[in-house]
């Protein structure tokens, strides 16, 4: 049955899947992520850092998106085009599970802002409040149900109203704006003791990379396109209104209140920031804007998901369950399988400590591998010259690609060990959706080296599982 016309999406609802997916729970949090971290220059160098980096990779998507169209749902259909069937897998097993973490996120957050003014949701770990996010996930799965362009419809409406209050957030900061305390900040003495200010840096590395995740929500809904041109234009109006709006919910508080008071905030932390300059009623307007941002962002999040295992699913390199898709055309199996991952994530919050912290930093590190890759492929590209007639626009985009991959494989790094084994202890046994695709298809299971790419995993997720029993990783 043809879907095509009613499934098309235009230039201005892409572009609201970008900046829907990036402006979540996230941007929120900034003031007291920074103000623990570091003072104004280290800020600023922070976001140069994110912002050439995922700028490079934003440009990587569009030049790949224009280059490959034959390759849809990009994110895991570039690792496979360039590197195999398995490092293919992985990236789409790592973004899908790293986007259902981010999605638990988000109902931590909500459930930790509805503590603040309802005692009987804590911080978030309630029993109230893990049976209110459970709701609220299997709404949102019903809602899905019906239809993508439904479902991206609402997400555009909600993307515009949830800017609303940051933007207010904003304007208000600029005309409370105290040149003495923002001078004040400007090393970041007040809480970084002592530490040097490339640690200050990298102490903020991770959470600018989980603010830019959904950078690729065009590209990840590149088969809706009406044109296909729109999806590298959507990605970089979304990248660059993302990211002038995150500079500013990150710098404007060292000019309203003390670093060290902006460090002691509870999350979300910028309704503590307008609450110190208007009072009361600026915690609750916060507030509001988050509920909306983040119910907004983890709708389109829950698309992306269902999205990725049904492109992977389609092409052979998950189980053929998750290719099956309702009358509306949604991939329902691949959205139920999500949603009960999601679900047992939220459940699983009532036993964490800081939940929201490990789910923001642990998401971050999943998404980084598949994002190296797709930065590795478009260096490929480049380097070979395929698909470059005449040579035009190789050099600009080897030196791009170059950019991306150096930056994601720094992300790594900065993220730290336990991170990467953290990543093991997911990729290894997922590994098993993998048997299962290849063993549907009578397809070997492992060429020489994706073995020992296995192999690697699996002793990761072995001293993962030892560092956690002997205390050594600290969740």
């Amino acid at each position: 049955m043809e879907r095509t016309t009613e499934k098309k999406l235009g230039l201005m609802a892409l572009t609201g899947m970008v900046v829907g997916s990036m402006i979540g729970a996230g941007i929120f949090s900034l003031p007291r992520t920074f103000g623990g971290a570091t003072g104004v220059i280290g800020a600023v160098i922070a976001w140069i850092i994110a912002g050439a980096g995922m700028y490079t990779l934003a440009r990587v998507f569009q030049s790949l998106a224009e280059r490959k169209p034959d390759l849809d749902a990009g994110v895991f259909a570039y690792a496979k085009a360039g590197f195999g069937d398995y490092p293919g897998f992985l990236s789409a097993f790592g973004y899908w599970i790293g986007s259902c973490i981010g999605n638990v996120s988000y109902w931590v957050l909500i459930k930790s802002t509805l503590g603040a003014f309802f005692p009987i949701f804590g911080d978030g770990n309630t029993v109230i409040a893990i049976a209110t996010a459970s709701v609220g996930i299997w709404l949102f799965h019903f809602l899905i149900l019906r239809g993508v362009q439904q479902a991206a419809f609402i997400n555009a409406v909600v993307t515009v109203a949830k800017v609303i209050p940051i933007v207010v957030f904003i304007i208000v900061l600029l005309f409370a704006f105290k040149l003495d305390l923002f001078r004040a900040s400007l090393w970041g003495t007040q809480v970084a003791g002592g530490i040097s200010l490339f640690e200050q840096v990298r102490l903020t590395m991770l959470v600018t990379v989980f603010v830019f995740l959904g950078i690729e929500g065009a590209s990840v809904y590149s088969r809706y396109a009406k044109q296909r041109s729109h999806v590298g234009v959507a990605t970089l109006i979304g990248f660059v209104s993302a990211l002038f709006l995150m500079v500013l919910v990150s710098l404007l508080p060292y000019a309203v209140m003390e670093q060290g008071d902006i460090a002691a905030l509870r999350q979300p932390s910028m309704a503590g920031v307008l609450q110190a300059v208007v009072g009361p009623w600026g915690a609750v307007f916060v507030s509001v804007g988050l509920l909306i941002s983040v119910l907004g962002a983890y709708l389109a999040w829950s698309l992306i998901c269902a999205e990725v295992l049904f492109a992977a699913s389609k092409n052979e390199d998950m189980p053929r369950a998750f290719s099956r898709e309702n009358k509306n055309g949604v991939p329902a199996a691949a959205l139920w399988l999500t949603n009960i991952i999601v679900q047992l994530f939220v459940i699983s919050t009532y036993w964490s400590y800081d939940a929201f912290a490990l789910m923001l930093s642990l998401t971050s590190a999943m998404s980084l591998i598949p994002y190296f890759l797709v930065a590795a492929f478009g260096f490929m590209l480049a380097k070979r010259g395929e698909t470059y007639e005449n040579g035009v626009g190789r050099n600009r985009d080897l030196i791009l690609a170059s950019i991306a991959a150096i930056y994601t494989a720094f992300m790594i790094f900065a993220g730290g060990l336990k991170f990467v084994l953290l990543s093991a202890l997911l990729y290894a046994p997922g590994t098993a959706l993998y048997y299962w695709a290849r063993r549907e298809q009578g397809r070997r299971l492992f060429t020489g080296w994706e073995l020992a790419v296995f192999i690697v995993a699996f002793i990761g997720c072995v001293a993962a599982i030892v560092g956690l029993v002997r205390g050594w990783i600290a969740i």
